[in-house]
């Protein structure tokens, strides 16, 4: 029996999804590192409690604990964006294959990561690191406006400002305050549609990809927060619009160093079609990314990226049978969701479309996250159906508070 660890700060209900899906894999025992209570963690999974489980310390320390009682450790994998350093260092202090610390930073590190992309040749907005003021007017003479600033090693679009005046970048600048002890990110606006692309890669070989598209991008979702935004993962992404992203996908996760795992890229197709790449995590994607890939392909990807992390394999082939997308429902204002209006409309209007839904909860304090009070996903082997529903569905569906 190999020995694999899981680590997992909070056991949410979307982590608990990957943790049931590594518990399938055969062959393998998954001791779950956590700062949550055991109750959480699901059978046949072992609790090991961390009190830091974002502290590489901790997580080396509890490694070695379990490795001196169960034997050496197989695997040490999780999904969170803002562990991948620290799992990367476990695996270093305990001789355990997967990817190293410098692969980790690669990803993690947005600056590190632009610059290795420029170096092989690939697509990406132009950026500078930040330390003063005056860093940032001399990005501005480089590029013009718009422009955005965000951490280095951010994720989810967290702390991120579009600037299009130098207005705007006075108050920014104000607000953040560069220097060498708080680093900034600025990249140039790409203009042009937002897309997804994830992959799982498996010895250096891509072997199942996926294209999305957003409704609208995560940055606008980011600054209104009452916009009920969607994602589309279409029936057919073999047609000549992709070929520019089938092929610079797995370019990006080679000259980043990954050779095995599960990668979440976001890019914009500029007018011309051309593809220029965003950013890219060294992770499953969120915001139920992984369930509406499992309804196009009529199977679980949770338990492939389970196979692949862990047994550095996957069974194939991945057959894209529907199309599918998710609806995330938010409203404006703030406040506990007072009411949601026209569910009993959207369901009458969406028949046998919705295959999962989780509602707003009345009395619940509005969520601060991009994923919204809710979300309700479709599918259907027509992907015009599938858009054509998640636009009647956030027109007709409405959430308030107060």
């Amino acid at each position: 029996m190999r020995t694999v660890l899981f680590v997992a700060p909070f056991l949410m209900e979307a982590t608990l999804k990957f943790v049931q899906a590594a518990a399938t894999v055969p062959n393998a025992r998954i001791i779950v590192l956590t700062a949550d209570h055991a109750d959480k963690v699901p059978a046949p999974c072992v609790h090991y409690h961390v009190a830091d489980p974002t502290s590489a310390g901790q997580l080396i320390a509890a490694g070695r604990a379990i490795a001196k009682e169960s034997g050496p450790i197989h695997r040490v994998i999780g999904i969170l964006e803002n562990v991948q350093e620290q799992i990367a260092m476990v695996r270093e202090a305990l001789g355990v294959s997967g990817p190293d610390v410098a692969t980790a930073e690669r990803f993690r590190d947005k600056s590190i990561m632009k610059d290795a992309l420029r170096a092989a040749g690939l697509p990406c907005a132009r950026h500078k690191l930040l330390f003063t003021q005056a860093d940032a007017h001399a990005f501005v003479r480089e590029v013009g406006f718009p422009i955005v600033l965000k951490p280095p090693a951010g994720a989810g679009c967290k702390a991120t400002y579009r600037l299009s005046d130098a207005a705007a970048l006075a108050a920014a600048l104000a607000e953040i305050r560069p220097s060498p002890d708080r680093v900034v990110l600025a990249e140039e606006f790409v203009q042009g549609d937002e897309h997804c692309y994830d992959a799982i890669t498996i010895a250096g070989k891509t072997v199942f990809q996926n294209i999305g598209r957003y409704y609208p991008g995560p940055l606008d979702v980011t600054r209104n927060d009452w916009i009920q935004w969607c994602v589309v993962l279409p029936r057919d992404i073999s047609g000549p619009e992709y070929d520019p992203v089938r092929k610079v996908g797995p370019a990006v996760i080679k000259a980043l160093g990954l050779r095995t795992g599960m990668t979440h890229m976001e890019w914009f197709r500029r007018p011309d079609g051309t593809p220029v790449v965003s950013e890219i995590g060294a992770r499953p994607p969120g915001a139920q990314f992984v369930s509406v890939m499992s309804y196009v392909h009529d199977r679980s990807m949770y338990v492939a990226w389970a196979q692949a992390v862990i047994d550095d394999k996957v069974e194939g082939p991945f057959e894209r049978k529907y199309a599918a997308g998710v609806a995330f429902l938010r409203g404006p204002g703030s406040g506990r969701v007072s009411r949601v209006e026209n569910l009993d409309k959207a369901q009458g209007l969406m028949g046998k479309l919705v295959v999962e839904a989780q509602l707003p909860v009345v009395g619940r304090e509005k969520s601060t996250g991009y994923e919204g009070d809710g979300f309700v996903i479709v599918r259907h082997t027509d992907t015009a159906v599938v858009e054509s529903a998640l636009e009647t569905l956030i027109r007709t569906v409405q959430v308030h508070y107060e």
